[in-house]
């Protein structure tokens, strides 16, 4: 395998191309990259959860937010978070009144298993359907027909939401777990800046091979200097031209500062008699 050590940065592709699969939500991590590298564009790739790794393999993308597990030695993965695993019902269900869902409750219910089921079942629960939905966004479908009900991860259930269904989380039963995976002979240096900012490393860390692009200085108004400068002035003149006693000094030599500066101080008459 080649070092990612001794692979210059220029060998990396101009956009850095990330894949998710649904359910995902990679949107907080694609702001940071464009706050971070503004000039290399993110483009986003969604993608079916069971094609994820073989489009990783095939070059169809950099990197890709995934579920575990991942199948072969070829494919780094980091896992990030674990999703709850709720049950998809319709609004009117009885298990509704619970806040919580014993897996045991659903022995006596029709459970759905579509065929991309993230959900590693050693002992599926409840009663099997005839026939297995060939998708998750088929079972919901299922369920709001009143034909049984579905477990899922909660961000599935939410991606397919409807008005007419609800869930709630399913105790003591497997876990989706969400991970960045790319393929290791590939670890290029966008892919290892993409890896600091899922792992919370900060613009100035030391770890990234691919230094952060400072956003452009925001231009200055015009002007701007020629109304601060006399305002410093003013500042300074305030605030150093009062002598010990607290009165007002004047030009620089004058003796006690009794005299107030001024165009008229500089211009001296006769004393007025007085009357």
């Amino acid at each position: 395998m080649t070092s990612t050590e001794d692979r210059p940065a220029a060998d990396a592709s101009p956009s850095f191309r990330l894949a998710f699969v649904p359910g995902v939500t990679p949107g907080k991590w694609v702001r940071i990259w464009q706050e971070r590298f503004p000039a290399i564009p993110l483009t986003l790739v969604q993608v079916p959860a069971p094609d994820a790794a073989a489009l990783l393999r095939d070059g169809g993308a950099d990197a890709a937010l995934l579920r575990l597990p991942v199948d072969g030695a070829d494919l780094s993965a980091i896992p990030l978070y674990t999703e709850t695993t709720v049950v998809v019902v319709p609004q009117d269900h009885l298990l509704t009144a619970l806040d919580e869902v014993p897996v045991a409750e659903l022995a006596e219910e029709l459970v759905l298993h579509p065929l991309d089921d993230p959900l590693e079942w050693e002992h599926p629960p409840g009663l099997p359907a005839v026939e297995r939905p060939a998708t998750t966004a088929d079972a919901i479908e299922l369920v709001a027909a009143g034909v049984g009900v579905v477990a899922v991860p909660q961000s599935l259930a939410r991606l397919h939401h409807r008005r007419d269904l609800t869930y709630r989380p399913l105790l003591d039963v497997p876990v989706s777990r969400v991970a960045l995976s790319w393929p290791e002979e590939h670890t290029t240096d966008l892919v290892d800046a993409f890896i600091g900012i899922v792992r919370g490393r900060t613009a100035n860390s030391t770890r990234g091979r691919l230094p952060a692009t400072p956003a452009p200085a925001r231009p200055r108004g015009k002007g701007t200097d020629a109304k601060s400068a006399p305002r410093k002035g003013a500042a300074k003149s305030g605030s150093g031209g009062k002598n010990p006693r607290g009165t007002a000094g004047g030009p620089k030599g004058a003796k006690g500062g009794k005299a107030s500066g001024g165009a008229r101080g500089a211009k001296r008459g006769k004393p007025r008699r007085r009357s």
